[in-house]
């Protein structure tokens, strides 16, 4: 038996040992052995969307924190000996000792065109079945607010197909309108139909839906699928299950989110819905770690956290692009009573309110909008010109027509003069009734409502006031193609567009209250020798 060869065995083992020391060699020059700083802390509290931790060096306001098992919080309180924590996940699994660790960055979002089409939380987690998210970059929740001087004036309309909104409190893009409410009184819808009118626009949309329940949330994305709006809409949600600190983050978040197409010079409808229930999310974080209550409880700074989220919606001069973010935050009042604490400190903030009554939504007045109490105060600057022909005369005629029919049940004996006004304002008040997500152009809105300020419709019985809608809408498809097209661009109704509007109307209503076996005996083509019937406002 041979012996194996000792000399081919340490030739093996020293090929070995030289590819060995060339690769150690190799990795101690492509790397180089250092100390990772970690500043790690102790939780010493926790309770409900909260945590209290002590440890953690020099920590930054906002700053996003990791706790065992992925969970993320956010820094809001600074104190000298420990940090106040906002939970951004559930709290069942931090527990007093629970490690946490700084991140080194605020918290921040996903912004960018992959994000058109989802729905995310407010941290940018993909909620639908749609697949990983291809965000362009990301960007704080907070940032500042565009300077005075790269502010540009409110000019151009975002019409939102409602009649009553585009014709008695028009807003423009940049500009910040509320919605104000008692609970289901259809303030959501309003926002929605809002986002349904964008399709053929050029208006990116970002719904933001804080502290709803999921069945709502549901149903509204539903709405907006169903009417193929989701392919320029984002949806952010954090519901009523969510942590607070969802709830806090995402209004932040969806401004974020909208800043980046703004700047891109795109123009965004941004919907808050709605900030009620945002600051009673802070007001429950602020109590749980200890800051000092103020009004109704809530903290000294709540008016600072709604102005630095809304003094961010403008329309930026033309030099940065000129994009826009008009903003729709929605609130919720109790018992019709907007003269508190968050109701007033947001129409303060804000350009106008659009405010819904309980008293007209429960007579199915739909859309429940109250003229008297509402008001834009920079969208007029905006609105299309062809409003300008009937809108002011109407808005005044139909706040007449309420007073007047408020004092009118406590008589009997009404004079002649006061009975036509109490008719006519049955019918504007008739034709201002619209369904959900029936948005109207331009000029289908102003030849129905210039026929209804001019009395056309005052003869006719209120169940026919619809069908002459229509036929009023028909005709203006039909025959005013021309009309309708200059009224969307912009321009002003001459005296002879406003006679052929007239026409047009006159002879749809004419058709509607005649029987059916009766024909009518003008031509659609011909002309009505019939006079103009006068103006009908209230005294």
């Amino acid at each position: 038996m041979t012996r194996p060869d000792p000399s081919s065995d340490r030739k093996a083992l020293g090929a070995v040992l030289e590819e060995a020391g060339a690769a150690l060699e190799e990795l101690r020059q492509t790397r180089s052995a250092g100390l990772e700083v970690r500043h790690v802390g102790r939780v010493e509290f926790v309770s409900e969307g909260v945590a209290r931790v002590r440890g953690l060096h020099r920590p930054k306001s906002e700053e996003l924190v990791r706790f065992r098992g992925e969970r993320y919080g956010m820094v809001l309180n600074l104190d000298p000996e420990e940090a106040g924590i906002v939970l951004l996940d559930e709290s069942e699994a931090i527990s007093v000792g629970t490690e946490v660790r700084r991140t080194g960055r605020v918290l921040d979002v996903p912004v960018g065109e992959g994000l058109v089409g989802r729905v995310v939380d407010a941290l940018g987690r993909p909620l639908d079945d749609a697949g990983d998210l291809s965000a362009d970059e990301r960007r704080p929740l907070e940032r500042p607010a565009p300077g005075v001087m790269d502010r540009a004036p409110v000019q151009t309309p975002l019409q939102t197909g409602i009649k009553a909104v585009d014709a008695l409190i028009p807003i423009g893009r940049g500009q910040r309108e509320l919605i104000v409410g008692d609970r289901q009184t259809g303030k959501t819808a309003i926002a929605l139909d809002a986002i349904a009118n964008q399709r053929d626009t050029d208006v990116l949309c970002i719904y933001c839906a804080v502290g709803q329940r999921d069945t709502a949330v549901a149903k509204a994305i539903a709405g907006l699928r169903e009417r193929e709006a989701m392919d320029y809409t984002t949806i952010l949600v954090a519901g009523a299950d969510d942590p607070p600190g969802l709830q806090f983050a995402c209004p932040f978040a969806a401004m974020s989110m909208a800043e980046f197409f703004m700047e891109q010079g795109r123009h965004v409808l941004l919907v808050l819905d709605d900030l009620t229930r945002h600051a009673q999310a802070y007001r429950e974080l602020s109590l749980l770690l200890r800051r000092p209550p103020g009004r109704e409880a809530y903290p000294g700074d709540v008016f600072f956290l709604h102005s630095r989220l809304l003094e961010r919606a403008t329309r930026l001069v033309d030099d940065l692009g000129g994009g826009s973010i008009t903003a729709l935050p929605v609130i919720e009042t109790q018992a019709q009573n907007i003269a508190a604490y968050i109701p007033t400190n947001l129409i303060s903030i804000t350009d106008g309110q659009i405010y819904l009554s309980p008293v007209l939504f429960q007579k199915g007045h739909l859309p429940a909008i109250d003229v008297g109490k509402s008001v834009s105060r920079v969208g007029g600057k905006a609105q299309l010109p062809a409003y300008g022909a009937f809108a002011g005369d109407l808005r005044l005629s139909y706040s007449q027509f309420e007073e007047l029919e408020m004092f009118s049940r406590f008589g009997t004996r009404l004079d002649e003069e006061t009975r036509r006004t109490l008719e006519h304002g049955q019918r504007v008040r008739e034709i201002l009734k619209q369904p959900r997500f029936s948005p109207l152009t331009a000029a289908e809105q102003v030849v129905v409502l210039l026929a209804a300020g001019e009395g056309l419709l005052d003869d006719l019985p209120l169940s026919k006031v619809r069908p002459a809608e229509d036929a009023i809408r028909q005709a203006a498809q039909d025959r005013l193609q021309d009309l309708a097209t200059r009224i969307a661009e912009g321009d002003k109704l001459e005296e002879d567009d406003r006679r052929r509007l007239l026409d047009a109307a006159r002879k749809a209503v004419r058709r509607v209250s005649q029987p059916a076996d009766k024909p009518d005996p003008t031509p659609d083509d011909g002309p009505d020798d019939e006079p103009e019937p006068a103006a009908r406002n209230a005294p």
